[in-house]
């Protein structure tokens, strides 16, 4: 082939490409703060050869070049360390769920403080002491019933918070399930707009950003598994195929719920939020109410003193008796209460109207000791005066002093929820355990989250160091490219000038 313009197409290839080039280099200049950009280069590989001018095809000297053209822009990415970040974008959105859950659980706890149960419960063996100096002080009574009310009310909040929690993360699994549909439709719809353009020829490059972003969001949410198909990405989750080309299905939160509890569902916010309310914060509920059913009704063992005159008769013992009572109740139903005549001690912690036991948000102090003081049970003897009235011996202070001694007795716990079986504790020592094992639980988390955290931080560095923009080296190329485009140019402009030279120019022949 022989062209007088072939200098002109050569140089004409080169200002495109270098053109071409030039915008890319924009564009990723654009965008070096878009979140999930990759940035994109222009591969260019030299132009088809022509055989080079000669008079005699068998002394050709070979072939000339035409130049430069580019085949393609791409994007830059690995899609091992997309896969990469996923797996540590799922396990960190769990784990960020979790610790944060144990972290609210140890707010709500509060210990050590002036508010928690701990000082509570501290309060309640000191009125209990307090009142057992002087047994018929009215001020005592009315401490000692202070803080039985305060008592009551504190686990009655914290089970309100904890049920308030519970709730929170039943409602925002549900939130997270609508937002992973409206991110798995987003995705089903780039599958088939890249498939489209593509299949013209043209690299769907900014949209495959916004898939791999999309994608991105999702692991967070849901541990997947992606896979890049012909038809574009194919997602699962365990068994169940969530998008499959420009098809997409939809879960519920029914999907996710079964998806955990068989396992599949392993990771992302949705799997840290059922297990933060499966696990932690129904496991603390059940350990509350545990707590509060056993300092009402859990059994133990005391030592009656000599001079107790049982219910329902009127001989006083001769020596001390072993006696097993269930709880605080069953303590205070021993003795008498003030009055004329004396009353047998109730039930000191009842529950509320509606509930079918004591737990710690039914537990409520018993009405008629609320509205009158004077039915607190302090005396373990009664007499009988004249005219058959039986009365409490005065001063007479027993069942006080065993109340007060009652925070050094063990008493039976069912500590199934933490997995101990039946034991005995003193009561601050099984909500010191309760509240230990938490601080334990955050404390591990916390860890692996750091560590995971650390991980996830270094795989994305590695995704950047491939993927993101650089400005110093964008304007580096931008300059390469400039000169060459300028080069081009100026090329163009010289075989001009040749040719202008050639048509116009004035010469010897034809003189």
């Amino acid at each position: 082939m022989r062209s007088t313009f072939h200098s002109l197409e050569t140089a004409k290839r080169g200002l495109f490409t270098q053109q071409a080039a030039i915008n890319t280099v924009g564009h990723n200049i654009s965008n070096a703060n878009t979140e999930g950009y990759s940035r994109q280069k222009v591969n260019m590989v030299a132009s088809r050869s022509i055989e080079a001018y000669g008079m005699n095809r068998s002394i050709a000297p070979g072939q000339l070049g035409t130049g430069v053209e580019f085949t393609s822009i791409t994007r830059i990415r690995n899609a091992f360390l997309d896969e990469q970040y996923r797996e540590q974008s799922q396990s960190l959105g769990s784990l960020s769920i979790q610790t944060d859950t144990l972290s609210k659980l140890e707010g709500y706890v509060n210990e050590p403080s002036e508010t928690g149960i701990r000082t509570v419960l501290e309060n309640f063996w000191s009125a209990w002491s307090d009142l057992s100096k002087d047994p018929e002080n009215v001020t005592g009574r009315e401490i000692l019933q202070e803080n039985a009310k305060a008592l009551v009310e504190t686990f009655n909040e914290l089970s309100r918070q904890l049920t308030d929690l519970d709730a929170d993360l039943t409602e925002n699994v549900d939130v997270k399930v609508t937002e992973s549909n409206s991110l798995l439709q987003t995705i089903s719809s780039l599958n088939s707009e890249i498939r489209r353009i593509e299949s013209l020829g043209d690299d769907a490059n900014d949209l495959r950003d916004q898939r791999d972003l999309m994608t991105d969001k999702l692991s967070k949410i849901v541990n997947i598994n992606v896979t890049d198909t012909e038809l574009g990405y194919q997602i699962s989750m365990g068994n169940m195929n969530l998008v499959q080309g420009g098809t997409m299905t939809s879960i519920t939160s029914q999907d996710v719920e079964t998806a955990v509890a068989n396992g599949t569902l392993i990771g992302g916010e949705i799997h840290g939020m059922i297990v933060s309310r499966d696990t932690y914060v129904s496991e603390f509920q059940q350990q509350l109410d545990t707590l509060a059913n056993t300092l009402a009704n859990g059994e133990f063992q005391v030592t009656v003193p000599a001079g107790w005159v049982k219910p329902g008769t009127t001989v006083a013992t001769t020596a001390p008796e072993v006696v097993t009572v269930q709880g605080i109740n069953g303590l205070h139903k021993l003795g008498y209460s003030l009055g004329s005549p004396a009353e047998q001690g109730e039930d000191f912690f009842t529950f509320k109207l509606g509930a079918t036991g004591i737990t710690a948000a039914s537990i409520t102090l018993n009405p008629t000791i609320a509205s009158d003081a004077n039915k607190i049970a302090t005396s373990l003897r009664t007499s009988t005066d004249g005219a058959g009235v039986t009365t409490v011996v005065k001063g007479n202070n027993g069942l006080a002093l065993l109340m007060s001694e009652l925070k050094d007795v063990k008493v039976s716990f069912d500590e199934t929820a933490i997995g101990g079986g039946v034991t005995s504790a003193k009561i601050g020592d099984f909500y010191g355990a309760i509240v230990g094992a938490l601080g334990v639980q955050s404390q591990e988390l916390n860890r692996i989250y750091t560590n995971t955290q650390t991980q996830l931080d270094q795989v994305e560095s590695s995704r950047q160091s491939v993927s993101g923009v650089s400005l110093d080296e964008e304007m580096s190329d931008l300059i390469k490219y400039q000169y060459a485009y300028s080069a081009s140019a100026r090329f163009m402009t010289t075989f001009d000038q040749m040719l202008e030279k050639l048509i116009n120019g004035t010469g010897v022949v034809g003189r």
